[in-house]
């Protein structure tokens, strides 16, 4: 199969695994994690463009990654991310800082609770993994928000040393399920990191982009697109 054709599978049979992106994709319907720091630093009155905010977010997530412990949960991981981007903003009010964090917090933990009967389900009929551009504690997050026992694989990019687009974060997880690329789908919210890693390796991928509209094309012809993970089932063959 090639690249430009891996979004379908040409003989109609089920994938044997599913593959998921965390952030953006298992914790929130299509909305990456500076999407949603940005829309709540706005909603609180701090006012910075987003060509603005945007840097600012990514110097603080970086400075996370291969940064924390493997054992830092999810709560901690977004208290110190958004306690970045107040100091990188020059807010220094603590009690707003820790609203945001909260609010954040509680939205991914609200989605992710709301995923877990589905993927407790596809975890019947699939084998199921993880594949993220994470800060070394990916496991510990999916152990403490109750989803981890459902896959048999969680990738984090920083333990791996490898991020997505590249094809050997990808391979590395289709390795560990026992799996070929033609024989599994990805699912993520990133055309960039998601939908065109996934070509690289020639593996089915779906969409999934949420409520609002998106400017870009699908990264392939006939590419399935969702805007909610609870439409996943519908599309898979």
């Amino acid at each position: 199969m090639s690249p430009g054709l891996a979004t379908e599978r040409v003989d109609g049979r089920s994938p044997a695994a599913l593959l998921f992106d965390f952030g953006g994709t298992l914790d929130a319907p299509g909305l990456p994690w500076k999407e949603r720091v940005f829309t709540l630093y706005r909603a609180a009155g701090i006012a910075a463009a987003e060509e603005t905010f945007d840097p600012l977010f990514y110097g603080a997530d970086e400075a996370l990654v291969g940064t924390v412990p493997a054992t830092l949960s999810l709560r901690e991981t977004v208290r110190r991310l958004v306690g970045g981007v107040s100091a990188a903003l020059g807010v220094d009010d603590e009690r707003l800082t820790q609203r945001i964090a909260t609010r954040f917090l509680e939205d991914a933990l609200g989605h992710l609770g709301h995923n877990t009967p589905l993927l407790s389900r596809l975890a019947g009929r699939y084998r199921l993994g993880i594949v993220s551009n994470f800060y070394g504690n990916l496991e510990a997050v999916c152990e403490e928000a109750g989803i981890r026992q459902f896959f048999g694989v969680v990738v984090d990019s920083t333990r791996l040393g490898v991020r997505k687009p590249d094809p050997r974060i990808f391979r590395h997880a289709l390795g560990e399920l026992g799996v070929e690329p033609g024989d599994a789908t990805f699912v993520g919210d990133s055309r960039s990191r998601d939908m065109e890693g996934a070509r690289g390796v020639a593996m089915p991928h779906i969409w999934l982009v949420g409520q609002a509209a998106r400017e870009s094309d699908p990264c392939c012809p006939g590419d399935r697109v969702i805007r909610s993970l609870d439409e996943l089932p519908e599309v898979l063959p």
